[in-house]
This record gives C-alpha cells, sequence and structure tokens, in this order.
C-alpha cells in the first residue's frame, strides 16, 4: 500500500470533551485532515517539542528518546496504519545497527516521539477515506509554520483573555505557567507575544 505522508497543521481544544484536544494531521500536499482526539498530557508532550521548549526535567517521551539514543536505536518513521471504532492504531519503525523493527504505539504518544525525532508521520488511503476532513487553502493557517497552538477558525479562550495584557504581563504570565508545566497554555502565551512583536 502506498504511504501518504502527513504533517502536524494544529493541536487545540477538541470539542468532545473539556479536558480533551485534537491534533490536526494535514496531508502534504493535499487537501484533507486528519483530527486525532488525544488527552492533556499527550497534547502538553506534542506542543512542549513543537515549540522547542526546555522542561526543567524530562518528560516520559523525552526520556524515551533519551533511552533509544544511548543505545543506538534511531526511530525511521511514524505509520498511522488502522483505524477501528474511532480508534486510531500507530507503528514506530525502528532501527539500530543490526535490524529495523515495528513496534506498536499509542497514535499520541508516535506523534509525540516523532516530532522529537523529526521523522516523517504516514497514512494510507484507506484511513484518509473513512477519517478525514477536506480542507481548501481558505482555512489554511497564514502563518510560515505548519503548528500553531489554536483553532485556525476561532480564537480559543486562552487567545481572547490575553488580548487585554501587556507584552510585560505576557511575559511573567508565560514564566508562571511554564514553572507550572503547562505547555499548551504557554504556546498560547508565546504566540500571542510572537503576533503583537511581528506588528
Amino acid at each position: 500500500m502506498k504511504k501518504i505522508e502527513l504533517e502536524i497543521i494544529a493541536l487545540s481544544h477538541s470539542m468532545s470533551g473539556t479536558q480533551s484536544y485534537a491534533v490536526v494531521l494535514g496531508e502534504v500536499n493535499g487537501l484533507r485532515k486528519l483530527p486525532i482526539v488525544i488527552g492533556g498530557f499527550e497534547a502538553q508532550a506534542i506542543a512542549v517539542a513543537l515549540e522547542r521548549m526546555k522542561p526543567t526535567r524530562p518528560l516520559t517521551h523525552d526520556l524515551i528518546k533519551n533511552i533509544t539514543s544511548a543505545f543506538n536505536i534511531e526511530l525511521l518513521e511514524v505509520i498511522i496504519n488502522d483505524l477501528q471504532e474511532g480508534v486510531f492504531y500507530a507503528t514506530l519503525v525502528c532501527m539500530n545497527d543490526h535490524q529495523t523493527a515495528e513496534i506498536d504505539s499509542r497514535t499520541s504518544d508516535a506523534i509525540a516521539l516523532a516530532v522529537r525525532y523529526g521523522c516523517p508521520i504516514y497514512t494510507f488511503e484507506h484511513i484518509l477515506d473513512n477519517a478525514s476532513m477536506e480542507m481548501n487553502t481558505s482555512t489554511i493557517s497564514s502563518s510560515s509554520e505548519p503548528f500553531h497552538s489554536g483553532s485556525a477558525a476561532e480564537p480559543t479562550s486562552t487567545e481572547n483573555d490575553l488580548s487585554h495584557l501587556s507584552i510585560i504581563e505576557l511575559q511573567k504570565m508565560l514564566d508562571q505557567v511554564l514553572e507550572s508545566e503547562d505547555y499548551i497554555k504557554a504556546a498560547a502565551i508565546r504566540d500571542e507575544i510572537n503576533r503583537r512583536k511581528s506588528k
């Protein structure tokens, strides 16, 4: 089966639950997007890597990368290879000096590791046929980065709350949320600071 490459285009609150998030993967050179509901911990793990934040201590996915790197194991690619009853399944394709192995993984964990390794994420046509949504060019974020921490369609409540704060207040808030390891909120605050500085 032909593999289709995906890229992370958004990480935002999910409509399906207050404690859930959605990572949205977009088809490279295509218009389809694949929304995947993930937990808060996994969303933070993905946001930390995307935003290149440095936690005071390694998070679980950082630890996994440190262990695999110590033993010369490389993550070559992530494949989202199945969809059953609304649940996505993924495989990590790993290699060391002697062999290649495929390891079963939760999709959210696989994405968090892919971001850390900078490896490609793939899926197959039948999964996009069953679970993707069409996306035209007007709905794609105008940012030069493929990732943004909020929804492209409407601002999150966090973004609305930040609009009345000064840059100094935003910087203080950013320091506080980084201290408390709330990396999703930190990403939104950093986006707001960068947006104002670019004006």
